[in-house]
């Protein structure tokens, strides 16, 4: 298993509408998300900047890179648009983050 971790940014104002969506995840785009391999999934807020840190586990060979195509992950992005950056496509504006650290 390998780890990633990634940046997003919110809108401002917006954290308990995010909390309130993916408190309300549907279960067809879990299902879609673990059968692309993706495992412990979190999301962090840092109220300073509005910035999302998300952190996920996945096997060496996953199916992550096939979302982008699949018609309920479009929809999903679609869905959080009035809520953070995304980018021209629709997905939501991503930096990946570079592992400096770590105590296991």
């Amino acid at each position: 298993m390998e780890t990633v971790a990634f940046r997003m940014v919110l809108h401002p104002g917006m954290r308990e509408e995010y909390e309130r969506r993916h408190a309300q995840i549907w279960p067809d785009l879990v299902e879609l998300l673990r059968d692309a391999g993706i495992r412990d999934y979190r999301i962090f807020f840092d109220p300073s900047s509005h910035h999302l840190f998300a952190v996920l586990r996945r096997p060496r060979h996953h199916g992550m890179d096939a979302l982008a195509s699949h018609a309920l992950m479009r929809r999903w992005w679609e869905s959080m648009r009035d809520i953070m950056q995304t980018e021209p496509g629709g997905e939501p504006f991503q930096v990946a983050l570079q592992q400096v650290f770590h105590l296991e």
